[in-house]
């Protein structure tokens, strides 16, 4: 088994080789393994090949290449070109005129997410060449890789003492939330220098490493304007000489997109259980409600005209909850097909979906009077998908942006091509939702309008046929600012070639 494959096994966690899929790892734990695969002793070219199927397989992606030279040459490389496919390019420069270039043929990563790790990767291999290719390099060349590595670092990363003081500070501890050159914090106490923590805490932390030999774990919640930002902070003890904690390692990683994304997962597997239980129970309780509905219709055919009122009033009542359960047995209809390949797809044109949506709200009561402003980039590339699905789904979500602004609103909407994905945004100017709320709202049956305005299923359909065409979807709120709902699907395979 190739030592890259053995990477993606240890960041998935212990356990036999399955076929069953695991997890995506996170970015950081891909830029970790690729360090892990170039720190292991061993020849260049090898080092490269162990890279390559690291990263093929860790991204995932059809085919990684790596190239090494100048634009006109290759002094190593490993991995073949995918003929007929745009990789995805991350290049970094090497000295004068030579390059560290990967490339990522056809990865389902958004390239915000993807560009960093290949970047990161891409500067890990440039800091470490010169010891794979020369593996008799003199202690100064060493050190000076090491300190260039842990600058290279995706994460905050610094050393304390046992007197507290800061022995180390890497690159992007300078380039961090606080942003202190490491001449401006070396040799002072970590207390004078993270004046946002509380001393006694922070304190705390430091002795319980350094006092028990274990490592200790902790998140805090740091907002930057309007932007929360989740950090998980790890403290891990160093001997120097000898058997005694004589430093402490602290890592600072930015959790928040993992955390999304978990929480994505998350969302997608409750859908999925509820959209089963939905399929299973709905024609059981359509029989029995559709009996009822007959039922109600012979009685007052019968009754006709000298049926008592108070006997009227019942029926009404009865037919119209029939019709109330009617309404929500078909939303779960909807629903449970939601998460599901029904129907074709094929090469759709998004631009024109929108326009074909817009049309068929364009005399909806809720809708019709609603200022809409178009925005979106021409001659998009075609993405796969059931025309019908996605309709319905980018239905939904302007019928909620009409009953957020009560129909007098202001919708934008908005598309453009971001990396392998084309992106739709729709915005409304209504109220926002607040911050508690956001979480929720693409949970089944869950809204904040009355009784005869919903049945809270519509986000939660349009979630899940976002996610059937291996989308996403999300939201950006704030109170008093409006509402962005993103929507983003792959392009076609045939478009990217």
């Amino acid at each position: 088994m190739a030592r890259g494959a053995r990477a993606v096994r240890a960041m998935a966690g212990a356990g036999p080789m399955t076929d069953t899929p695991r997890p995506v790892p996170p970015p950081l734990a891909v830029v970790t393994g690729a360090a892990r695969v170039l720190s292991v002793p061993g020849a260049g070219a090898v080092l490269l090949k162990d890279l390559c199927d690291f990263l093929q397989t860790a991204l995932p992606a059809s085919q990684i290449r790596i190239r090494v030279g100048t634009r006109n040459s290759d002094e190593h490389t490993c991995g073949e070109a995918v003929a007929g496919e745009a990789p995805f390019v991350a290049a970094v420069p090497m000295g004068r005129d030579r390059l560290v270039t990967i490339e990522a043929y056809h990865t389902l990563r958004p390239p915000a997410e993807l560009r960093p790790i290949l970047e990161t990767t891409a500067t890990l291999l440039v800091t470490m060449l010169p010891a794979i290719t020369q593996p008799d390099a003199d202690a100064a060349t060493e050190r000076r890789l090491t300190r260039l590595t842990i600058d290279s670092l995706p994460l905050g990363l610094y050393l304390v003492d046992r007197d507290y003081r800061i022995v180390v500070w890497n690159r992007k501890r300078e380039t961090g939330t606080q942003g202190l050159r490491r001449e401006e914090v070396l040799g002072r106490t970590v207390f004078d220098v993270l004046s946002r923590q509380d001393p006694d805490v922070l304190r705390a932390e430091f002795d319980h490493v350094f006092r028990t030999g274990e490592p200790h774990e902790s998140e805090q919640l740091v907002q930057s304007g309007s932007d929360a930002r989740i950090f998980r902070t790890s403290r891990l003890p160093m001997r120097l000489e000898g058997s005694e904690v004589s430093h402490v390692v602290t890592i600072g990683e930015d959790v928040t997109e993992s955390r999304a994304m978990n929480q994505s997962m998350y969302q997608t597997e409750k859908l999925a259980a509820v959209g089963q239980l939905a399929a299973g129970v709905m024609h059981e309780i359509n029989n029995p409600l559709a009996t009822i509905g007959a039922c109600v219709t012979a009685i007052a055919s019968r009754l006709g005209v000298s049926a008592e009122p108070v006997v009227r009033e019942y029926l009404d009542i009865i037919e119209s909850e029939v019709m109330r359960c009617t309404n929500i047995v078909d939303g779960l209809l909807d629903f449970s097909r939601a998460g599901r390949a029904g129907g074709s797809f094929e090469e759709c044109d998004l631009n024109a979906l929108l326009d074909r949506t817009l049309y068929l709200l364009k005399h909806h009561q809720r809708f019709r009077r609603l200022e809409v402003t178009r925005d979106m980039q021409a001659s998009l590339p075609a993405v796969k998908g059931n025309a019908e699905r996605l309709i319905q789904a980018i239905m939904a979500i302007l019928l909620n942006a009409a009953d957020a602004t009560n129909g007098n609103g202001k919708v934008t909407v908005c598309t453009r091509v971001e990396g392998l994905f084309v992106v739709t945004e729709l915005t409304d100017d209504g109220p926002g939702i607040p911050a508690d709320v956001v979480p929720k709202i693409f949970e089944p049956f869950y809204t904040t309008k009355g009784p005869s305005r919903g049945t809270g299923l519509g986000l939660a359909i349009s979630y899940g046929i976002v996610a059937d065409h291996r989308g996403k979807l999300d939201v950006r709120s704030e109170p008093g600012r409006g509402t962005t709902f993103r929507m983003a699907i792959p392009i076609a395979r045939e478009a990217v070639a």
